[in-house]
C-alpha cells in the first residue's frame, strides 16, 4: 500500500483505504515540534520514543527526548546512566539527512526535582524553602498518585518554552510514564488540581483565610476529629503546606491548561503504542477515543512486538494433527519432528490470534494509521538496536486481517 507524504495529523473521515503510518514523513516535517508516545505500561513506549528521537536526529532534526525510567542498558546506551533532570547530548549520533546537522539530547524525568523547580520558580526564596522543607510537601511531591504524570507535562512545558527561546531543539519526543492506564497522562493535571483545590484543602485553609464565622465550635470539632485520625503533627504539616502553597496554586492550574493546549496545537502528534494483546489494545482504543474527544492530533498506532508468521503452507490444524500422530513414536527423530510440528502450530495460532485482535481494532477505528513492529529476539540496549527499531518503524507493515 502506498504511503502518504502529507503531515500525519488528526484522522479525517475520507473515503478509501487508509495509508500506512509514515513515520519518516512526520519526522521530516519542520512543523512537527512535539511527538508524544503514549499507551499502557510495558508495551515499549520508552524504546519507541528513543528510536524515533534517534532517527529524527540522524535525519537532521535537533531533538530532545524525555524518557521515563528506561531500562538500565538502554539508559547507558544513551549516555544517561544516572537519573538526571537536565538534557545532555547522546554520544554517537551522526546526522546524515541534512547539511545543517542534527543532534540528540536525552534526559530522564526526576519527578521530585521537577516539582521543586516549579516551586522555586514561582515563590520567593523564603517561601520556596518553607514549602520544600515541609514533610507533607515531600510526601506529595514524591509519591502522590498522578504526580509523575503531572510533572511529565510540567517538564514538557518547560522544554517547549526553552526550545522556542533558545532554538536549541526543534523537536521534542516524550515518553509518557508507565501508568496502569494510558489515560493517566491526560487526567493527572486535573486529578492533582482537584486534590489541591478540594474541600478538605479549603477546610485546612479556613483558619488562615477566614471568614470569622468558620472559626466556630463546629470547625473545632472537625479539626479535633481529623487530628484523632491522622495525628496532630501531620495535620499541622498539612495546614502549613496548604497555607504556603495557596499562593502558587493558580500558577499550577494555568500552566497545566497551557500544556494541555500545547498538546492540542498544530505541530504536536500522538503515537499510541500497544502490544498485540487484548488489554493493551483496549487501552489503546480508549486513548484513541479520548484524543479524538479532546481534539488532540493522533498520528497513528504502533503495534509493538508482534509475532512473526513461521511461513509455509502448513496450517495450524494440519501441524497439530501431525503432532498428535507422531508424538508417541518410539524413535527420537520422529518425536523431534512431532515437537517441531507442535511449535509450528503454536506459532501459527498466536499469529492468527494477534491478527484477529488487530483486525478488531481496525474495524472499530478504521481511520487510524497503523504500523506493526515484529518482536525482536533480544532486548534493545544500544544505539544500533534503536536504529533497527527506527528502520522497522519506517518500513513496518500494516495489520492484516
Amino acid at each position: 500500500m502506498s504511503r502518504t507524504t502529507a503531515r500525519v495529523g488528526p484522522m479525517t473521515a475520507t473515503p478509501g483505504p487508509v495509508p500506512a503510518l509514515d513515520v519518516d514523513a512526520m519526522l521530516d516535517d519542520p512543523k512537527q515540534r512535539i511527538i508524544v508516545c503514549c499507551g499502557s505500561g510495558g508495551v515499549g513506549k520508552t524504546t519507541t520514543a528513543a528510536s524515533i528521537a534517534l532517527r529524527a536526529a540522524e535525519r537532521g532534526r535537533k531533538v530532545v527526548v524525555l524518557t521515563i525510567d528506561p531500562a538500565r542498558r538502554l539508559a547507558q546506551s544513551m549516555g544517561i546512566e544516572a537519573l538526571d533532570n537536565t538534557p545532555r547530548p547522546v554520544p554517537g549520533v551522526a546526522s546524515t539527512g541534512s547539511t545543517s546537522g542534527g543532534s540528540l539530547d536525552a534526559m530522564m524525568l526526576d519527578m521530585k526535582r521537577t516539582f521543586d523547580e516549579v516551586v522555586e520558580s514561582q515563590a520567593s526564596p523564603e517561601k520556596a524553602q518553607q514549602i520544600l522543607n515541609n514533610p507533607f510537601y515531600i510526601a506529595v511531591s514524591s509519591s502522590f498518585a498522578g504526580t509523575q504524570e503531572y510533572m511529565a507535562m510540567e517538564k514538557l512545558g518547560q522544554l517547549d518554552k526553552d526550545a522556542r527561546a533558545s532554538g536549541r531543539w526543534d523537536l521534542i519526543v516524550v515518553d509518557t510514564p508507565p501508568s496502569r492506564s494510558a489515560l493517566d497522562f491526560l487526567d493527572a493535571p486535573e486529578r492533582l488540581s482537584s486534590f489541591l483545590d478540594g474541600k478538605f484543602m479549603k477546610l485546612l485553609l479556613a483558619p488562615a483565610r477566614g471568614p470569622a464565622k468558620l472559626m466556630t465550635a463546629g470547625f473545632g470539632l472537625v479539626t479535633k476529629a481529623v487530628t484523632t485520625i491522622i495525628g496532630g503533627q501531620v495535620l499541622n504539616d498539612m495546614q502549613a503546606f496548604v497555607s504556603a502553597f495557596d499562593t502558587l496554586f493558580g500558577g499550577f492550574r494555568q500552566r497545566a491548561q497551557r500544556t494541555f493546549e500545547l498538546l492540542q496545537a498544530e505541530g504536536t502528534s500522538f503515537l499510541v503504542v500497544a502490544a498485540p494483546e487484548p488489554d493493551a489494545l483496549r487501552e489503546a482504543a480508549y486513548f484513541v477515543e479520548r484524543l479524538s474527544a479532546e481534539k488532540m492530533p493522533l498520528a497513528g498506532l504502533v503495534v509493538n512486538r508482534a509475532s512473526t508468521d513461521p511461513g509455509g503452507d502448513l496450517t495450524a490444524a494440519a501441524a497439530m494433527s501431525g503432532y498428535e500422530k507422531l508424538r508417541d513414536a518410539e524413535d527420537d527423530v520422529t518425536r523431534m519432528a512431532a515437537g517441531l510440528l507442535r511449535l509450528h502450530a503454536d506459532r501459527k495460532l498466536i499469529v492468527e490470534r494477534e491478527s484477529r485482535l488487530r483486525s478488531r481494532f481496525a474495524t472499530a477505528h478504521p481511520r487510524v494509521r497503523t504500523v506493526v513492529l515484529p518482536a525482536l529476539p533480544t532486548d534493545v540496549h544500544d544505539l544500533d538496536g534503536l536504529r533497527r527499531i527506527g528502520d522497522l518503524l519506517s518500513h513496518g507493515t500494516e495489520p492484516q486481517g
